[in-house]
């Protein structure tokens, strides 16, 4: 049996990938917001460094949370990003 793939929509570009390939951002039950887990609303982030900058720059992860997005969660992403941009040029 073939497992279905689960695709979901960067907040930045609108372009729809496989959900394994984006970063989650989540607002939790509690009002807090959080990285790679947890239940409640979602937004997702496409492995781009010009996505991160016009998603921070026009605010689009916390629209699409209805919450503000603490900063930390910012820097957060920006060295999973940093990471995984590192990652593929070792690759290469």
């Amino acid at each position: 049996m073939s497992k279905r793939t689960i695709l979901r929509r960067c907040v930045a570009c609108r372009k729809l990938f496989n959900r394994e390939l984006l970063f989650k951002v989540t607002r939790d039950y509690q009002g807090g917001v959080v990285l790679d887990g947890g239940m409640g609303r979602s937004a997702y982030l496409c492995r781009h460094e010009d996505c991160l900058e016009e998603a921070c720059r026009r605010k689009r992860l916390q629209k699409a949370l209805r919450c503000q997005v603490p900063v930390t969660v910012v820097e957060m992403l920006q060295k999973r990003l940093n990471r995984c941009i590192d990652a593929a040029a070792e690759a290469i």
